[in-house]
């Protein structure tokens, strides 16, 4: 994010997105991204040392806290990008 955010190019793109999601971010990206996207403080904490699956959405002009808590079943295997939570099989592999 960091070098994103020292293009002025990307900037401009971030700034004029009308979809974003928004996950944990570094102290100094959430600095900026506030200050690109008026962020509020009390919305900063949800990309502030956070969990997975919490952060951001921005649709237009909104911006709303999420919190998801995916159930670490079958579909979660198969989707995860974390290589602690896979049962090391690939695709359609040993059933949960």
């Amino acid at each position: 994010m960091d070098d994103l955010l020292q293009s002025h190019t990307a900037r401009t793109m971030l700034a004029n997105s009308e979809f974003l999601v928004m996950l944990n971010q570094a102290a100094t990206d959430r600095t900026e991204l506030a200050r690109l996207l008026n962020i509020s403080d009390n919305q900063l904490s949800y990309i502030t040392n956070v969990d997975s699956g919490r952060g951001l959405i921005k649709c237009g002009s909104a911006i709303v806290p999420f919190m998801d808590n995916f159930p670490k079943n079958r579909l979660y295997k198969l989707m995860t990008t974390k290589p602690s939570d896979t049962d090391g099989t690939i695709g359609m592999g040993r059933a949960a």
